[in-house]
């Protein structure tokens, strides 16, 4: 099996990275990037073919991954249209949605996938959507792909990536954004950068390994760290008067509705 990549970025390369550490070698893949100054970090850092032409990338491939920012995927779909010779198309584009991207495509081959940033270290979560058209074997192939990255989850319904996209795609941002939060909070309890750093992260980590470990609800493991009147119950006091929990749903739901704003504003724009 041959896989071309369009877009050589952060997240392309991330997939390439998983797939050679899978049964994949360099030979099965090829990139193509506009922006030639990528090419040889590409090749020296996966020994894998990149060329700037549309044609000589998706020649012989089997499988093609689209990962080009959602602005960009309309104008690449339509010079790779007429290439086409029957490949397994997916997307990693956020809110374009796959009727769009069949029109544009003159395809119905075509798995959206939404995976997020830690697939940077093969530890992200892909949402995946197939249209009907997309065989079991392709389906295999799909999360074969991904699933060189981290975990996966299949979505029957398509309307369900504007809430992966919230959720998981965007989601590492939430959680960067809480250890931002605690290391200020450390530091301006008198720790220095480096220690207020440490102290957040691991903090983090750990926690998330627990949950992950355990077969209980976070909402019971967050009680049994909380102890009445003492310290933690304090803070978790101070975080419900300001309504921290639903202050983040809320943030949750406008990213959702961004998603689907997306998909409305660059799929009707392309019509």
């Amino acid at each position: 099996m041959k896989v071309c990549f369009i877009g050589g970025g952060n997240m392309a390369t991330a997939l390439i990275g998983g797939l050679l550490k899978q049964n994949f070698v360099a030979a099965q893949v090829s990139v193509v990037e506009i922006d030639v100054s990528h090419h040889a970090k590409l090749h020296n850092e996966f020994g894998v073919q990149a060329v700037t032409e549309l044609e000589a990338g998706v020649a012989g491939s089997d499988v093609i991954v689209l990962a080009v920012k959602p602005q960009q995927l309309h104008g690449v779909a339509t010079s790779l249209a007429p290439l086409l010779t029957g490949q397994l198309l997916i997307s990693i584009a956020a809110g374009i949605r796959a009727a769009d991207l069949a029109h544009w495509l003159g395809s119905q081959n075509i798995v959206r996938a939404m995976p997020n940033t830690p697939a940077l270290i093969q530890s992200g979560i892909t949402g995946l959507y197939a249209l009907p058209a997309v065989s079991q074997v392709q389906c295999d192939t799909t999360q074969t792909i991904l699933g060189a990255v981290g975990s996966t989850t299949w979505l029957k319904d398509e309307v369900m990536m504007d809430a992966v996209t919230a959720v998981s795609g965007s989601g590492p941002a939430y959680v960067f954004y809480f250890i931002e939060a605690l290391q200020q909070a450390a530091t301006e309890l008198g720790f220095d950068a480096e220690t207020a750093r440490h102290l957040a992260i691991n903090t983090f980590s750990g926690a998330v390994k627990l949950a992950d470990a355990s077969s209980d609800d976070v909402s019971v493991l967050r009680a049994r760290v909380t102890s009445k009147n003492g310290t933690t119950e304090r803070a978790l006091l101070s975080m419900e008067a300001n309504s921290v929990k639903q202050h983040i749903v809320t943030a949750v739901q406008a990213a959702a509705k961004r998603a689907k704003e997306m998909g409305d504003e660059l799929g009707n724009a392309s019509c």
